[in-house]
Formats: structure tokens, sequence, C-alpha cells
């Protein structure tokens, strides 16, 4: 059974930037946004999602955000310039998942005045960095949901 985060990265769809740390779902470097809609609730749904144990076939009637859909080089999303100018990457291989995890969250809980940042950033590794810089990041983009 193929799994999201193996397709992603196959010769045939090349996102790569969804990383495969664990495989087991520990790590969060796989970390990808799938949104449908609710017919119960009526509205989208926004979830984060380890894709390397998420089965291809269940992708079905989702769309899938991965990190390459967010921003690139010359136009960052906010999270990403945010992480950045807070220095909260250093080898960069849990960035990716760690912009995500922050990114659903927020598209989850967009009227949610302060992030539960145990919730959103639990099950995202960071060895390098450490996670304090990454925390000041979160702050900030908390701050600036509330100004708008």
């Amino acid at each position: 059974q193929q799994t999201l985060l193996h397709y992603l990265r196959s010769p045939d769809v090349r996102l790569t930037g969804t990383k495969l740390g664990c495989g087991e779902g520990g790590c969060g470097a796989c970390v990808v946004t799938l949104t449908h809609y609710d017919p119960k609730q009526k509205k989208l749904v926004h979830r984060a999602v380890n894709s390397c144990l998420f089965p291809l076939c269940l992708v079905d009637g989702h769309a899938v955000v991965t990190i390459e859909g967010l921003g690139n080089t010359k136009n960052l999303h906010p999270i990403q310039k945010t992480l950045a100018s807070c220095h909260g990457s250093q080898c960069g291989f849990c960035t990716p998942g760690m912009v995500m995890s922050l990114y659903s969250y927020m598209k989850a809980h967009p009227e949610q005045e302060k992030l539960d940042l145990e919730q959103c950033l639990d099950g995202n590794l960071c060895r390098c960095t450490g996670y304090r810089p990454i925390i000041d990041a979160a702050r900030i983009l908390e701050s600036s949901m509330n100004q708008s």
C-alpha cells in the first residue's frame, strides 16, 4: 500500500520538500495539510497529517497542500518568513514539517486568539535548532493573527 509521502516524492510528482524522517509518524518531517468539505459542519476542514503513514487511497476527496504550495524563495509564506527571521532553522530538515504543522493549525483554528503550541507542534522534532526560536516565531505569528 503506497503512502502519500512516497507518492509526493516519487519521480512522477517530485514534491521533495516533504521529508522522510522516521517513517513512523514520530518526527513530523512529513507533515502535509489535508482539506476537505464536511457537509455536516458545512465548512472546509483542515488537518495536519503524517504523510509517511497516510495511505494514498484515503486522499480521495481531499486537497493536499505541501510546503511547495505555500511559498518559494522569492515569495515566502508569512510562516516561512517569520521562522526564518527568528532563526528557527539550522539544517532545515524539520522546517517543512514545522511550517506545515503551524499552517494546518492556523487554517483549522482561524478564530483562535492564542495558539496551543503544545498541540500545534506536538510530534515535530528538531535536533539542531532547539525549540526557543521556533516558539518565538510561533508567538510572533500568534500576535499577527490577533491583529488581523
